[in-house]
C-alpha cells in the first residue's frame, strides 16, 4: 500500500521530489566533477565515462572502481571490479527495503526497474517524506532523475576539465562526497533514540575498516547499525507494553 493517504498526481509529486533534491543535486554536481576529473586521470575514454555513469549510476562504487582501473584493457581486473561494486552497493538491499510500502502488491517488476534511480540522496528525502505521512514513487523518481542529470552532466564537465585541474584534493573538491552524506545524516536525525544505532554503525565500520581490506566496512556498519536500531525499537515497545 502507498503511504499517501489520498490519490496523487504523478507530475505534482515528481516535481516535488525534484525540488526537494535540489540542494543535494548541487552536492552531487560537486563530486560528479571530481569523479569526471579522476576518471580522465585514470585513463578512461569519454565513451567509457558515459557508459559507466549511465549504466552503473552509483557514485561510491564508481569511485572504488577508479582505484582498480587500469589503462590496459587486457589487464583490467574484471572480477575484483564486479566484486567491489557488489560489496559497496549491498547497502541498497537495506535502503530499498524501506521503500516497499510505496509499491502495490501487483506490478513489483516495475518497482524493481525504478530502483535504478534510487540513490542515497533521493532515498533519504523520500524516507523523510514518508515519516511525515507523505512520499510516493513519483516523489522518489523526481529526485532520482534530477540526481541522474546532475551526475551525468558534471561527470562530462569534469572529464573536460581533467586536463586543467591535476589534483582535485588541492581545491578541497574531494570532500564534497563526504559532505553530502554528513548533511543527509543530520537531516535524518530524530532525537536521542538515534544515538545508539548511529554509534554502533560508526564504531563497527571504523573497526572493520582497520582490520578488513576493501569496502566491507560500509556493509558491516550498515547491518550492525540496523540491528542495533531494531533492538532499541523492540525494547522500547516492550517497555511501553
Amino acid at each position: 500500500m502507498s503511504t499517501l493517504a489520498a490519490p496523487y498526481r504523478f507530475s505534482e509529486q515528481f516535481y516535488a521530489g525534484a525540488r526537494a533534491c535540489i540542494p543535494v543535486a548541487i552536492s552531487v554536481a560537486a563530486y560528479g566533477l571530481v569523479w569526471g576529473m579522476l576518471a580522465r586521470g585514470a585513463g578512461l575514454s569519454l565513451l567509457e565515462v558515459v557508459m559507466m555513469s549511465g549504466l552503473v549510476f552509483a557514485g561510491s562504487a564508481q569511485f572504488v572502481a577508479l582505484d582498480l582501473w587500469t589503462a590496459t584493457p587486457s589487464s583490467l581486473p574484471i572480477g575484483p571490479l564486479i566484486l567491489a561494486a557488489l560489496i559497496v552497493n549491498l547497502r541498497y538491499l537495506l535502503l530499498t527495503a524501506t521503500l516497499r510500502p510505496l509499491y502495490p502488491e501487483k506490478g513489483l517488476w516495475r518497482g524493481a526497474l525504478s530502483m535504478y534511480l534510487v540513490t542515497d540522496e533521493n532515498w533519504a528525502m523520500t524516507v523523510a517524506a514518508m515519516a511525515r505521512g507523505g512520499g510516493s514513487v513519483a516523489f522518489l523518481m523526481g529526485g532520482g532523475v534530477l540526481a541522474w542529470i546532475s551526475w551525468m552532466s558534471t561527470n562530462l564537465i569534469g572529464y573536460g576539465l581533467g586536463s586543467a585541474i591535476d589534483d582535485p584534493a588541492r581545491w578541497g573538491l574531494d570532500f564534497a562526497f563526504t559532505a553530502t552524506f554528513l548533511a543527509l545524516l543530520l537531516g535524518m536525525w530524530k532525537g536521542r533514540g538515534d544515538i545508539v544505532p548511529w554509534l554502533v554503525a560508526a564504531l563497527t565500520a571504523i573497526a572493520t575498516a582497520q582490520f578488513v581490506e576493501g569496502s566491507w566496512h560500509i556493509l558491516v556498519g550498515g547491518v550492525a547499525g540496523s540491528l542495533a536500531g531494531a533492538l532499541v525499537e523492540v525494547r522500547k515497545h516492550a517497555h511501553h507494553a
